[in-house]
């Protein structure tokens, strides 16, 4: 039988005005949870049929992220992530080990701009730069995921209620691994991707 998960988190932000169109937001944040139930994946268990409760799990770190308009038309937003999730206390896993598919640093970047005036007025064009860096493969810390950049974009055109849009999402087509469960599920990133949008807002 299964104790409920419990979760204890304590937060403090800032938030701060660049401009009158910018603004930075700055998160430091720890959080421990506990009684975690995660797939069993030590030797002799069969994979995908048993769970067990890790103990406690902790994760500290900072965010930061920037937003608003650069220019009128050109909007950005930002974002950093440093985090330290590991194991703290376990009967199974070593204390101390980093949590599975959580990477210690991530780096986002989304950047559009939509032309303002002329013929061409709600033309608009987005790219975005998606990092992230190297995370454990799993809770025994046996093997890591390298790091990846993938790379998205976009291009689309509004006016009044009406939108059309393209979204292209891993742009060139690279390969990277999102999550894992144990050796044996592990998913891979997606591929080059388009998918189109059409919309009328009442």
């Amino acid at each position: 039988m299964f104790q409920p998960e419990r979760g204890t988190q304590y937060e403090v932000g800032i938030k701060a005005d660049i401009n009158d169109q910018l603004s930075t937001t700055l998160a430091f944040y720890d959080l421990t949870r506990s009684n975690v139930l995660t797939p069993d994946n030590r030797p002799g268990v069969p994979p995908d049929q048993f769970e067990i409760q890790t103990g406690e799990q902790r994760s500290r770190g900072i965010e930061l992220n920037v937003q608003g308009e650069i220019l009128p038309g050109w909007n950005i937003l930002a974002g950093y992530a440093y985090t330290d999730a590991r194991v703290t206390e376990d009967n199974a896993i070593p204390s101390g080990n980093r949590l599975s598919s959580v990477p210690e640093n991530a780096f986002s970047l989304w950047t559009s701009y939509e032309i303002q005036s002329g013929d061409l007025q709600g033309l608009g064009f987005g790219l975005g730069l998606f990092f992230v860096g190297e995370r454990e493969g799993d809770l025994e810390n046996t093997f890591q995921f390298p790091s990846y950049l993938r790379t998205d974009a976009a291009i689309f055109y509004r006016r009044d209620q009406f939108r059309v849009g393209l979204n292209i999402r891993n742009l060139f087509d690279i390969d990277y691994f999102e999550t894992s469960f144990g050796r044996l599920r592990v998913f891979p990133g997606e591929p080059f991707t388009v998918q189109g949008t059409i919309s009328w807002q009442f």
